[in-house]
């Protein structure tokens, strides 16, 4: 049992399991019907995503230092209560089944969900 992170969109891995979308916003474009058909998620979660300030702050990180910034600010987030139950709730998930967590980002190294791999694992997740 564990926990994949995924690029939203992206066709299912065998044996991945319910997907959960941690993006701020809905797939533009695309009715919520279709959703899950068409591989973005099963579950909306935007509770562990960055708030809109922080997703511009993402956007516009051109290097290193204003990256840390942005994942400085990020993990201050998921410091919240709420978050951090979500956090711990996926994480004693992961030793029970399996799913996936993710966001449209085409690169990892320059999204929050290679953050939100970090914080998992220091909740104690399963990652595949």
């Amino acid at each position: 049992m564990a926990i994949r992170v995924v690029q939203l969109g992206s066709p299912r891995a065998r044996g991945e399991g319910l997907r959960l979308g941690t993006v701020r916003r809905p797939p533009r474009g695309v009715p919520k019907a279709e959703f899950a058909s068409r591989d973005f998620y099963d579950v909306w979660l935007p509770d562990l995503a960055p708030s809109e300030a922080l997703v511009k702050q993402a956007l516009q990180a051109s290097d290193d230092r204003a990256w840390r910034a942005f994942e400085r600010r990020y993990r201050a987030e998921m410091k919240r209560p709420e978050a951090a139950r979500l956090l711990a709730l996926l994480a004693a998930l992961s030793r029970q089944t399996d799913f996936a967590v993710g966001c449209y980002c085409e690169d990892e190294a320059r999204c929050h969900r290679s953050v939100l791999r970090t914080l998992l694992q220091e909740h104690g997740a399963r990652m595949a």
